[in-house]
């Protein structure tokens, strides 16, 4: 784990990624997870998620917006899921990998960070 604290992983640059490095551990997810707490890992430990609160459909909107460009920038893209109008899920994992690398912690950093601005 070479990034840790919530600071360095925001500011951390995603690096791609093809394939052939192992996933994140369990315990190295637990660790990243620590300065992330937004997050939580999936049953599998294949994923992370959150699940933003917002108030309204455009809320929710609003939010992908942001999520959108910060992974367009990073070259690192979650899954979204909307449901209800207002219910957003954020979910990131490596596909290429079949599980979690740096890059879904960094990325989880710096959505968080976003997040916590709009909140202000």
């Amino acid at each position: 784990m070479a990034k840790q604290t919530l600071s360095e992983l925001a500011t951390a640059r995603c690096l791609p990624c093809e394939g052939g490095v192992p996933p994140s551990s369990l315990s190295e997810a637990t660790e990243y997870l620590k300065f992330l707490p937004d997050w939580q890992l999936t049953d599998d430990g294949k994923s992370i998620f959150a699940k933003p609160k917002s108030d309204d459909f455009l809320g929710a909107i609003k939010i992908l917006n942001v999520v959108a460009e910060i992974a367009e920038e990073e070259q690192h893209h979650p899954d979204f899921h909307l449901t209800g109008y207002r219910n957003l899920k954020i979910v990131l994992t490596t596909h290429a990998i079949g599980g979690l690398s740096e890059n879904d912690f960094i990325l989880a950093a710096k959505i968080s960070s976003a997040l916590q601005a709009l909140r202000s």
